[in-house]
């Protein structure tokens, strides 16, 4: 083992010498040389600029010019500026994207917004059966207000599941719990060719990954913005409509902000055009102005060159688990192949093993990822501050903890 875990240190030093991202670990406040932070999958680091940028926005913006920054300082432009930023990490040229509500109301937009496209007789809504609940719930709520019916079905099957009766497929490009990554291109090409719109679930691909949303001719998209994109705790998440569906989207929650004339407050709703009649209420200016801020260390960034990085991790990752975790007591859940892989590794815990506590061991001992119940440990790597020393740290120890447990 010494010789094996003196090769896999020595390998890990030399490629993080090599890695072009190496610097942009230092545009987070990862300071603690003690912990490896493998949880990004579910709340991204702290971009160490943002707090001097909400700092002003709350001290000179809110603070010295209050109202006047609707205005002076881009507040009411914000919903759209920042969607187009986003743009190019999920493939999509400006004016598709606008950015406000959570994810769970995108959902809803998107998966009413659908439906009220197709005709009556297509009267099923398909569902990814894997998807995180919120989507399920969603759909659900969506079905009953447009007089449709949810069929849940398992990625692989959705093929097979469309036909003409469906309507709508709501789909995740990367399972929350295993990482799998499911394929956009050709489920979409399904979905079109029976006659259906696809809406795909982006949060937990983007800002890891490629996604094309234009390239693969995506109807909509939502996404979360403080995973990957490092938006921070509740930031707001986006809302993509292709470009061909604006003029006819209706959106099930028309808002003073996205009326034609917001200002006129007519009784009557008359949507605006474009990615902004996404928009409900008034933007949620403090959360989304720290998203803007964190954007920045995606400049000069192109999302291959993360891809790359990233399953370079996750195969290193999965190599020192095999060399380091005793035979028996983990298996991954995450594909090998590359093409359905996400960027986060995915480890059922064996022979009785509590997952829970495994993890909350690991934690003690300065690796943070985080478990889906009933046994699966999940690590998310983010490529932009995650190193292979911090992968090779992190599975030496849970080799170390499952050998004394």
């Amino acid at each position: 083992m010494s010789e094996a875990l003196n090769d896999l240190q020595r390998h890990a030093a030399a490629l993080d010498s090599a890695d072009a991202f190496a610097k942009h670990r230092d545009l987070f406040a990862l300071d603690d040389a003690d912990t490896v932070y493998l949880d990004g999958n579910s709340l991204g680091a702290l971009p160490r600029h943002v707090p001097d940028r909400i700092a002003d926005v709350v001290t000179r913006q809110w603070g010295e010019l209050r109202i006047r920054s609707w205005d002076e300082s881009g507040w009411w432009t914000a919903p759209e500026r920042i969607g187009d930023r986003i743009a190019p990490l999920v493939g999509a040229a400006a004016g598709q994207v606008v950015v406000g509500d959570s994810t769970s109301v995108n959902v809803f937009k998107a998966v009413v917004g659908a439906a009220r496209l197709s005709p009556e007789s297509r009267d099923e809504i398909l569902v990814d059966a894997s998807t995180f609940p919120t989507d399920g719930y969603i759909a659900e709520s969506a079905a009953r207000m447009t007089g449709r019916r949810v069929v849940p079905v398992a990625p692989g099957d959705l093929r097979a599941a469309l036909g003409p009766r469906t309507a709508v497929a709501l789909v995740n490009h990367v399972d929350y719990r295993t990482g799998r990554r499911h394929d956009l291109p050709g489920l979409t090409a399904a979905a079109h060719e029976a006659g259906a719109l696809a809406v795909w679930d982006l949060c937990h691909s983007a800002g890891a990954l490629p996604v094309g949303l234009d390239a693969h001719d995506v109807d909509f998209a939502v996404g979360c913005t403080y995973k990957y994109l490092n938006g921070g705790p509740g930031s707001p998440a986006y809302l993509y409509v292709a470009e061909r569906h604006q003029a006819a989207f209706d959106s099930p929650l028309p808002g003073w902000n996205s009326h034609s004339d917001p200002f006129g407050m007519t009784p009557g709703y008359a949507p605006a055009d474009g990615a902004a009649r996404g928009r409900v209420g008034t933007p949620d200016i403090l959360s989304m102005l720290a998203l803007e801020a964190a954007l920045d260390v995606w400049d000069g960034v192109g999302v291959e060159d993360v891809r790359e990085k990233s399953l370079a991790l996750t195969d290193f990752f999965l190599e020192c688990v095999d060399t380091y975790v005793p035979a028996g007591r983990v298996t991954s859940v995450t594909p090998a192949a590359h093409e359905e892989r996400g960027s986060q590794v995915s480890l059922r815990c064996e022979d009785g093993a509590d997952a829970g506590a495994v993890m909350r061991e690991l934690i003690a001992r300065g690796v943070v990822g985080d478990f889906r119940r009933p046994d699966v440990l999940r690590f998310g790597f983010t490529p932009l501050y995650v190193g292979f020393c911090d992968a090779e740290r992190a599975a030496r120890v849970l080799g170390e903890v499952l050998a004394g447990s």
